[in-house]
């Protein structure tokens, strides 16, 4: 997959983990102001000085010339550049490739409408499970990114959730029920990942997620009836890879990058054991 990202974020996220690119025209911004300089120019000035200007025919030529299906506008946060990415995906469906969206979920209806039929897949980050973290750690509205997961789902579209589980913000039992809940709610076949945290940004004080918490929100999403659980930034390949969620057979196998397909019939989408249809896009 063609991934790509520019600078800035509708998010403060206070444990971003890529904050050097989603927060540094913040800084920018506020130097300018201090020092009386024009702040557009001099974000303007900072973007081009750190960054790598590609148009959207060249996105799609990259793609292209190393054969790969898909786009993924990543990284910081692709609904402040939604007018690039749909001008992308405009020659991109001309030549049949896919586009993903790996976002926080703050997607107007409208923003939405306009990437219709252009954006395949979105990977949204359910980030906690009350309005206290949300406008105390990430300055949004929970309200908001679960009503952007719910109308995603409703269009049809792919759709998985990402949580990142920040010790004493958002591993209690009863926050990472609340999120699974929500999940299972909407489908038991929506993948959802639980990925650990290590000292970021504004939150180097707070330690790294240890894996006996990822193995905890593991369980527990099970409990809720979840198919498709994966635990992320810790390599463990039991809680990293598919099963099948009727007769319990290994499907696919990772461990960190290391993908092997077992049993399973990835032309067909299926279980080699017990025949079940495994939700996914399998060819492309």
């Amino acid at each position: 997959i063609f991934s790509l990202g520019t600078f800035g974020c509708n998010f403060g996220c206070e444990f971003c983990q890529n904050w050097d690119i989603s927060q540094t025209p913040k800084f920018v911004r506020t130097k300018a102001i201090k020092e009386k300089k024009p702040v557009v120019e001099e974000i303007e000035k900072f973007i081009k000085q750190h960054s790598i200007y590609l148009p959207p025919e060249k996105i799609v030529e990259l793609t292209l010339k190393y054969n790969l299906p898909s786009i993924a506008f990543t990284y910081n946060e692709p609904t402040i550049f939604a007018e690039y990415a749909y001008k992308t995906m405009k020659i991109a469906k001309k030549h049949g490739l896919y586009g993903v969206f790996v976002s926080s979920g703050y997607e107007s209806k409208e923003t939405l409408d306009l990437l219709e039929g252009l954006i395949d897949a979105y990977n949204i980050d359910l980030k906690g499970a009350t309005e206290e973290f949300y406008q105390k750690v990430s300055h949004t509205k929970l309200k908001n990114v679960l009503e952007t997961i719910e109308e995603i789902f409703k269009r049809g579209k792919w759709l998985e959730i990402t949580t990142l589980i920040i010790p004493g913000y958002n591993d209690s039992e009863k926050d990472i029920r609340f999120v699974a809940r929500f999940i299972a709610g909407l489908s038991k076949d929506i993948p959802w990942h639980i990925s650990a945290f290590y000292p970021a940004y504004k939150m180097m004080d707070v330690p790294p997620t240890p894996f006996s918490t990822l193995q905890k929100a593991y369980e527990i999403g099970r409990e809720e009836g979840l198919n498709y659980i994966y635990t992320g930034n810790i390599p463990n390949k039991d809680t990293e890879s598919t099963y099948c969620p009727k007769c319990g057979e290994l499907l696919i196998e990772r461990m960190g990058y290391s993908v092997r397909i077992k049993n399973f019939d990835l032309e067909k989408g299926i279980c080699k054991s017990c025949g079940l249809k495994i939700p996914g896009v399998w060819k492309v």
